[in-house]
This record gives structure tokens, C-alpha cells and sequence, in this order.
């Protein structure tokens, strides 16, 4: 039997009629995923799930693009397999792919979805490869399933995570014959939904009108115990009692209750058959629930009706399914929780549009399940039209385990006034104190928004519109807005595992972003399309968070004409961002952080993407690899003046040395290389192919091999992070064989490095708890490494597979950690970088196109455990009062610190960049301190500018504690 991990996230549906505020909430036990590839990896601790069922399909329709007469769509709901829609083949075959679209005339949250092939024995129109689809208007489709069916009559399943829709579509895009016909067939389709989850039974007492005498066996309470193994009986040894018999459930208090389920002995003796379900407030008075007739099988039974809340429930057993004596018996009776089902939920806004004859704009649509009705605020007369912002408030009646929202704009077509831009979302558990979880800008599109985070505790939500996101006018509007709340709430426990805090929504998917220095905004893009690359049209979408504000600004940059996906990214020692290659891959832009603007570079002379760059010593700009876009190979290292302004070859650096045995060949052999500036301009190359080197950039340039990273192999789109710059220290962390399509490692290394050209020493210290690819990994303060998302099997632009648990890797012990799990997978184009707060942001993955389930349009910020105290409360944190020098330091000076209490060491953490799980930037050096009496501290910053590269750089003061201050930015020359 299947379970569920409580840390996945449902939907909630919405069913509600306009004239009342009352919905139905159903949260399903289970999230499992079909398709190709590995299963879903999940670490956590599963529960009980019961088997989801069938809906009813009565007045269902079907069409399709396709059939042939008395072959017709609608013979998949008719009940039997010996009828089937087939696609044309008479007097034409019409070509694949072919689809047939089911409309269930209502809304649903369903999980799952079946097939039965025809079954009159020919295999003609069998389908193979296929895709399936949800939708809640008919026109914007979520892909929720795929793979390829096997060529038999055996009937097909697919579950997957819940959601709400009223249509399903199942395209098929080739016949599982091998005949080369372009023609299909399906004989049934059924619909799946699956159950609440089941009461927690720790306070029950049961009984029953009978037991079995032998002692301590066939006790009713081994029908509550949790073990299929053990069951109840009636007595069966003597006499035996006949029907009715009864089973009794105290639940020791009144609960809601949604159904019963029942799973029978582990011989078929005494399965039920005829029963009823009674309900008591007393224990004495009894009032029939439902009736009803279970099939003579071993499989799981379960009953669901309206959520009621009560004490007492009464199973009666009225017949035995197979007429086999008069005993009954049973290895598990559970109740489901109805708690979620039965809320009368209330909104609250402060405008709504009611009063003209053509449009119903109540805040009551936004509930309602259908995206063709929807919520605006006033605007039959704009002179009483009120101005942002504009709140929706949700008063949900108890409190939930909630992790999202869930955000559609108004769906009419041609018209998108009312879309929210700038928005703020908080909740409350009182409705008057409110906590911010997520804030950030929405795209200005129809498409649907999902916003997670951290599991909260709450009865109240209030999602705030700040802007328009046309800026046509002073309107809000929503079609929907839902709640995504967890089946279960985990006590947290941030002081050893961290805590995820707000959730930052951008009008792009972050899959580059770059910390500005002088201002410690995070600068992010995506391509030259918000969800998508590939056209190369010269400009890049791009948006500022602000961290400070939590204000998110969207630019969209042509002037250089560049389109930044997938480049080299490098952060100059004069706080230049220099982007070079990409889909525009002779290209090079600079970010200006004092004016924040963009500006032309010299092109490449190699054009390249995917490449990987890093800054030396002395201030330049080496990069090296990327023949992913430009001619593929040869793609040598080059060197950018960033004074001059100018790239020159060095022929000396060639990219075979740095090669991976990839798949896909040299497409994929040279990317993302691992970069590590070093003394007199040179750079230390990593990974992940597992052959390591040194280059020289000087002159024409030149290499030395450096041996092997231990017994590891190639590890691509894995990391390498310099935790410790003095010492020379960096880890090594996951990667995979192949780019895609490929299983992934969880090896673990530390190289450390001596002098340019010299062999490391390289020790293998075992493994992380998970192994990842397309992760990222941010070295705090203190000199541990935080390893976030990734997946088990390497997949582009797949969630499939993701691993939500973060890693916290201690160089002390050389140690993994897991963290708290994040609730939104950060996979294949996703970033992370520290901030000055000494917070880490993680946000991005994706970038597929409209639709693809794999797009986060999101970052999320980490509050390590650093910044808790034991008791769970936030830590205080050393200040940092004064610097002096207070901005530039010089290379081997001291920097006279004052702080507002004690601390016992300093660190630096250079200002990061991060794209394709490449942060060439980052790295931290420990500093020497002395102290100077009252909170005074020399720190001294070492000369080696291949230990310290010139350029901004975060100051952090940690206590004894552990806590680190806010960091200090300061400009190393």
C-alpha cells in the first residue's frame, strides 16, 4: 500500500455555490508520480493511504480530434470495453498525435486518471507514448502524467497530485503496435479521487458485540492496531454468534468524520458484506449515516459521506460477503478526517463590483471553482473607484497546516484589466496580528500563479494587490484564489534544522542572479522570454529584489543587444557584473550597480554558452568551455580586461584537459566548469569532469595537469564551494555522468589546494544523505556549506525525482546535516546565493514554456540554524557598530571593528553569482582578530589576492554562540 509524505503539499477545491460562502476542501492522502525515469524519492516517513476511486461519470461528455463513425468518444463512458472510440481510418487515417477530451460538467479534485484499452482481443489502436492533462476551463492545461503503455488489454493507471479541474485530456503520440498505423483506440476512462486522510486513532477505545475467547487474539483493538497482520473476530471457537455484529469507535471526544474504511481479514472468513454506519453523541442513541454492500475481494474498502462531527461511530456488519458462516472479522477500521471538508469558508474584501446589470464582480466568484466568473474591485464609476492597494481576506473557520496560495487572473478573453502585479501575502492565526509570507510581482499574464512556503499554522489569509500589473487602472481582480493547505502541520525545529521564511514571486524565472555590490539587491533573469529561451532576439528579461523592502522591479534590457541565458558571470573588483556568451554568444554585457544600467563589452572571439568564467587575481576575467551554443568544441579559455574593455585568446588554456565523458558528446563535455582564482592569475579547475588542472592566464597562458578528484567520477552539474580561501579548502559535492538522462552522486570531497601548478591533496569523506544534481551550494559565514534542491535522476526540466531536503555540510566534522524541507523543488535553472544578512536565497527552475510544471516563478529565503536560539526563538545577533576603514580596505591592512557585545571571530564572504549550479564567485576566508578592549577588535585582512580577489566583499562578526552579525560590505583592493 501506497502512503504519503506529510510534507507535500494538496490543492484545495473549491465547490461553492454563488449565493453562499461555504467550499469543500478534500486533501487527498497520497502524492505519487507517473512517467518515465526513476520514481518519486522521498525521504520522509509514510502513513497509511487508501486507494483513490472512481468518480461517477454520469452525465459526463467526451470528444476527440478525431473518430470514425460508430466509433464515437462518447463509448468510453458507457461502461464496457467492448465499445471504444477509434480515431478515422476510412476513407483517411488521420495522422497522431490524437487526443480526447473528457469534461466532467463540474469541478473535481481528482489524483488520477484510467484507461482500458478495447477488449475484444485485437491490440489494433493500442496506444504507446502519451501525455495526459488537467484543465479548469478547457483552454489552459497542466500536464500532470506521461509515459508509454505497454501493448496488452491489462487497464492503465496514472495517479498524481491532486488538483482541481473539471476537464482531462490524454494525448496520444504513438501506437504501442510498433505497426507504424497512425490510427487509436480506448475502450473506458474513469476518473480518480482520492479519500481524506485518515483520524489519528491514539485516544480511541473500541468494542465489539463479539470476540474471539482465545486469549490476547482477535481483540477489537487489533482491528485499530496498525498491523494487517492482526485482526478482529467474532467468536469462532464454540459457538458462533449471527449477524448483526457490531464495532463500536469512541473517539474520546466529537471530531468531523468524512468515512470509514475497512480492510478485511487475512483469509477471506468474515469479510463483510451487507453493513450500516450509525453515528451517537452519547454512546446510546444511534442515528443511521450511510448503508451499503461490500465485494467479496481482499481489497481496501471505504466508505465516504458529508463531514460530520460526532464521538461515537458503529459499524454493522449484516452479512458475510461470501455467504461463508456467520462470522465477521477485520484487520483495520479506520475513520476519515472530515475536518477539511466541511469548513464554511468567508471573504472578506474592501471592494467588490456588484451593482451594474452586465457584471457580477462579487468577491464570492473568486471562490467559486470557476474560472469564468471572478472578483474585481469597483469600477462602474471611476470617480468612486478606490485606489490600491485592494486585500482579499479568507476567514477559513479553523486553523490549517497552510503552505500556499494559488493565484488565477481573471480569465476573459481580451481583457487582463485587474491582474495584480506587486502583491504582499500574510496570514493570522487571530484575523488582527498578520505574518508575511510571501510578497514579490506577478507576470502581467491569464496564467495560473502558485505561491508556496513553510508550513504555517493559521485560520486567517490575506493576499494584498499592490499594483496593477498593466498599470491600466486602479483595479483588482482574481478568478480564483485558493488556499494550499497540508494534511498534517510539522513542528518545526529551526534551531537544528533552519526555517524557510518568506517566499518572493518574480515576473520571470530566476535563472541567473548576481548579488550587486554596493547595494546588496539581487539582481536575477531569465531569457529573452520570461518562461523560455531559445530565440535569441537580443534582449534579456531581468527584475531587482530588494531584501530590505521586499520590493521586486522587473527591466527588460535591449540595449546590448543580448539575450543572457546560460552565460559566464563574474562580479569585477570595481563591482562591474560582467555577463559574457549565451544564446547571444558572442556577446558581453556589463551591469553598472551605481547607475543600474546595462552597457556593450567587446564580443567574445570564441562565442560560446554555457561556459564558465571566473575573476583573478589581478582583476581580469578568465572563461573557459560552453559549446552549447556557437560552434561546438574548441572553445579555449580567453581572458577580459575589464578596464580595457577587451577579450584575447589564450591558446595555452585549451578545453580538452577539462572534458567529461558525456553522453551528448562535446555539447555537454565542456560546460559549467568549476573555477577557482588563485595566486599570480592563476585558476584552479575542479571539476566536474573528474581529471583536474591548473591554468596559468598570463601571456598566451598555459596548463598542468592536477590529477583526479579522488575516486570520483565525472560529476556534472554538480558543486564545488571554497569554504576556507586561507586554507586553501574546497568541497565537492553530487553531480551526475551525463548532463541528463542520467543517475546522480552523492560523493563528497575535499581538495586542498598549495601552490599554483602543484598536485592538491584530495581526501574522500564519505557521503551527503542525498544524492543530487542541478543543485546549489552557499557557503555561510561560518564556514559551513548549505546544499540546496537538485534531483536523484538527472533530468532536464523534470521535478520528477526532486530532493526537497537540504543538506548543511560542517568542515569540523566534515559532516552532513539534512535541514528543513523546502516546499518548492529547486531543480534544473535554479540558483541560490548569501545575503548580507546572512540568509541564503534560493529561487528558479524551469524555464520551459507556458505550462511546464517544472517553472518556479519564486525564491525563497533560508534562515539557517545560526539564528535560532535552543528554545526556538530568534537569536540575538552581535552588531557590527562601526568599521575603519568604513568601505575600502586595502589587501594585508586591518580593519578596526566596533561591536555593541562580544564575539570570537571574523569572517569575509565574497558577493556571489550563480547560474546552472555554477557560483564561481563566492568563497570565504577566516580572519585573524585581536582584541582591543571594549568591543573593539583589530581584524586583518590577508595580502594574497589569490586568497582574498580583490572586490566587494560581506564582513561577518560570529559570537560564541555561533550567531553571526549582519555582514558589513566592504571593497577590498
Amino acid at each position: 500500500m501506497l502512503g504519503l509524505s506529510s510534507f507535500i503539499p494538496f490543492i484545495l477545491s473549491t465547490y461553492l455555490a454563488h449565493q453562499t460562502t461555504s467550499l469543500t476542501l478534500k486533501l487527498p492522502s497520497r502524492d505519487i508520480r507517473t512517467g518515465t525515469g526513476p520514481e518519486q524519492y522521498d525521504p520522509t516517513t509514510p502513513v497509511a493511504g487508501i486507494a483513490p476511486t472512481q468518480l461517477d461519470r454520469a452525465g459526463w461528455t467526451a470528444t476527440a480530434d478525431s473518430f470514425q463513425p460508430g466509433c464515437e468518444p462518447q463509448n468510453v463512458l458507457d461502461g464496457t470495453g467492448g465499445s471504444w472510440w477509434e480515431t478515422q481510418f476510412n476513407p483517411t487515417m488521420a495522422p497522431l498525435p490524437h487526443n480526447i477530451v473528457i469534461d466532467m460538467k463540474n469541478s473535481h479534485v481528482i489524483n488520477g486518471f484510467r484507461m482500458l484499452p478495447r477488449q475484444d482481443g485485437s491490440p489494433s489502436g493500442n496506444i504507446g507514448q502519451h501525455k495526459i492533462e488537467t484543465s479548469l476551463d478547457g483552454q489552459s492545461w497542466t500536464q500532470v502524467g506521461s509515459g508509454t503503455y505497454a501493448n496488452n488489454q491489462a487497464r492503465k493507471t496514472t495517479l498524481f497530485q491532486s488538483r482541481p479541474a473539471r476537464y482531462i485530456r490524454l494525448t496520444a503520440q504513438s501506437t504501442a503496435e510498433g505497426k507504424g498505423y497512425p490510427y487509436v483506440t480506448v475502450g473506458e476512462i474513469n476518473v480518480l479521487s482520492g479519500p481524506d486522510p485518515t483520524l489519528p486513532r491514539n485516544n480511541w477505545k473500541v468494542t465489539a458485540d463479539s470476540e474471539n475467547p482465545l486469549p490476547n487474539q482477535h481483540r477489537a483493538v487489533e482491528a485499530t492496531d496498525g498491523a494487517s497482520t492482526t485482526y478482529w473476530s467474532t467468536q469462532f471457537d464454540g459457538a458462533s454468534p449471527g449477524f448483526p455484529h457490531t464495532f463500536t469507535i469512541d473517539q474520546g471526544s466529537a471530531k468531523a468524520v468524512s468515512g470509514l474504511t475497512y480492510l478485511g481479514p487475512p483469509t477471506s472468513k468474515g469479510r463483510i458484506g451487507q453493513y450500516t454506519i450509525q453515528k451517537s453523541t452519547d454512546g446510546t442513541t444511534w442515528t443511521p449515516v450511510v448503508s451499503g454492500s461490500w465485494t467479496d475481494d481482499a481489497k481496501p474498502k471505504s466508505t465516504e459521506f458529508g463531514a460530520i462531527t460526532v464521538q461515537y461511530i458503529r459499524l454493522t456488519a449484516l452479512s458475510e460477503a461470501g455467504n461463508r458462516g456467520t462470522v465477521t472479522a477485520a484487520s483495520e477500521i479506520n475513520l476519515l478526517d472530515g475536518s477539511r471538508q466541511a469548513t464554511d469558508f468567508t471573504v472578506t474584501v474592501d471592494s467588490e463590483e456588484i451593482t451594474t446589470a452586465t457584471e457580477d464582480g462579487g468577491a464570492i466568484n473568486a471562490l467559486d471553482g470557476d474560472p469564468a466568473t471572478f472578483w474585481i474591485t469597483k469600477w462602474n464609476n471611476i470617480n468612486v473607484s478606490p485606489g490600491y492597494p485592494h486585500f482579499f481576506k479568507i476567514d477559513m473557520q479553523a486553523s490549517y497546516a497552510v503552505r500556499g496560495l494559488s493565484y488565477l487572473p481573471r480569465q476573459t478573453p481580451g481583457n487582463m484589466q485587474g491582474n495584480i502585479g506587486q502583491h504582499l501575502i500574510e496570514t493570522s492565526a487571530d484575523g488582527n496580528s498578520w505574518t508575511p509570507v510571501a510578497r514579490g510581482t506577478w507576470e502581467d499574464d491569464t496564467q495560473l500563479k502558485v505561491v508556496n512556503w513553510r508550513d504555517i499554522q493559521a485560520r486567517y489569509l490575506r493576499l494584498t494587490a499592490l499594483t496593477e500589473a498593466g498599470n491600466r487602472g486602479p483595479w483588482a481582480a482574481a478568478a480564483e484564489i485558493q488556499p494550499i493547505i497540508q494534511s498534517t502541520f510539522v513542528t518545526p525545529s529551526p534551531e537544528s534544522a533552519g526555517q524557510w521564511g518568506e517566499t518572493i514571486n518574480f515576473p520571470l524565472i530566476p535563472v541567473a542572479a548576481a548579488l550587486i555590490p554596493s547595494t546588496s539587491e539581487v539582481l536575477v533573469w531569465s531569457a529573452w522570454n520570461a518562461d523560455k529561451y531559445g530565440d535569441g532576439n537580443g534582449r534579456t528579461v531581468t527584475a531587482t529584489y530588494n531584501p530590505s523592502s521586499g520590493i521586486v522591479t522587473q527591466s527588460i534590457v535591449t540595449n546590448t543587444g543580448h539575450d543572457m541565458f546560460c552565460p559566464g558571470i563574474s562580479l569585477t573588483k570595481s563591482g562591474l557584473i560582467v555577463v559574457a556568451g549565451g544564446t547571444n554568444s558572442e556577446k558581453t554585457s556589463v551591469y553598472h550597480p551605481d547607475t543600474r544600467s546595462w552597457s556593450s563589452g567587446m564580443n567574445l572571439i570564441l562565442p560560446r554558452g554555457y561556459n564558465s568564467q571566473a575573476t583573478l587575481s589581478n582583476g581580469g576575467v578568465f572563461t573557459i568551455g560552453g559549446s552549447w551554443s556557437g560552434v561546438r568544441g574548441g572553445k579555449n579559455g580567453e581572458y577580459y580586461d575589464p578596464v580595457a574593455n577587451t577579450w584575447s585568446l589564450r591558446p595555452g588554456c585549451p578545453v580538452a584537459p577539462i572534458l567529461t565523458n558525456d553522453a551528448e558528446g562535446i555539447y555537454r563535455a565542456d560546460n559549467h566548469a568549476w573555477l577557482f582564482a588563485r595566486q599570480n592569475n592563476s585558476v584552479f579547475h575542479a571539476g566536474p569532469s573528474k581529471n583536474m588542472n591548473w591554468f596559468t592566464t598570463d601571456g598566451q597562458g598555459s596548463t598542468i595537469p592536477a590529477g583526479t578528484r579522488g575516486n570520483d567520477n565525472d560529476a556534472m552539474n554538480g558543486n564545488a564551494i571554497m569554504y576556507d580561501a586561507l586554507a586553501g579548502k574546497i568541497l565537492t559535492i553530487g553531480g551526475a555522468a551525463s548532463y541528463t538522462s542520467s543517475y546522480t552522486t552523492s560523493n563528497a570531497h575535499i581538495i586542498t589546494l598549495g601552490a599554483p601548478n602543484t598536485k592538491p591533496n584530495v581526501t574522500t569523506i564519505g557521503s551527503a544523505h542525498y544524492a543530487r544534481a542541478f543543485h546549489n551550494s552557499v557557503v555561510l559565514p561560518d564556514g559551513k556549506v548549505l546544499i540546496l534542491g537538485g534531483v536523484n535522476y538527472a533530468t532536464i526540466f523534470s521535478d520528477d525525482t526532486s530532493i526537497l531536503y537540504p543538506e548543511l555540510f560542517d568542515p569540523a566534522t566534515n559532516s552532513f546535516t539534512v535541514m528543513a524541507p523546502m516546499s518548492i523543488p529547486r531543480n534544473y535553472h535554479s540558483v541560490a546565493i548569501l545575503l548580507a544578512d546572512g540568509t541564503v536565497f534560493t529561487g528558479g527552475g524551469g524555464l520551459c514554456g507556458v505550462g511546464c510544471t517544472a517553472n518556479h516563478y519564486d525564491a525563497q529565503i533560508f534562515r539557517p540554524p545560526y539564528l535560532f536560539n535552543a528554545d526556538q526563538s530568534p537569536a540575538t545577533r552581535p552588531k557590527i557598530l562601526s568599521t575603519n576603514p568604513a568601505k575600502e580596505v586595502k589587501l594585508g591592512g586591518g580593519i578596526t571593528v566596533t561591536m555593541d557585545s562580544p564575539v570570537n571571530r571574523f569572517s569575509l564572504v565574497r558577493f556571489g553569482s550563480a547560474t546552472h549550479s555554477v557560483n564561481t564567485d563566492q568563497r570565504r576566508v577566516p580572519l585573524a582578530s585581536i582584541t582591543g578592549g571594549g568591543n573593539v577588535y583589530q581584524v586583518l585582512v590577508p595580502k594574497d589576492p589569490g586568497v582574498v580577489v580583490p572586490g566587494w566583499w560581506m564582513l561577518f562578526a560570529i559570537n560564541t554562540q555561533g550567531v553571526p552579525s549582519v555582514g558589513v560590505v566592504v571593497n577590498i583592493q
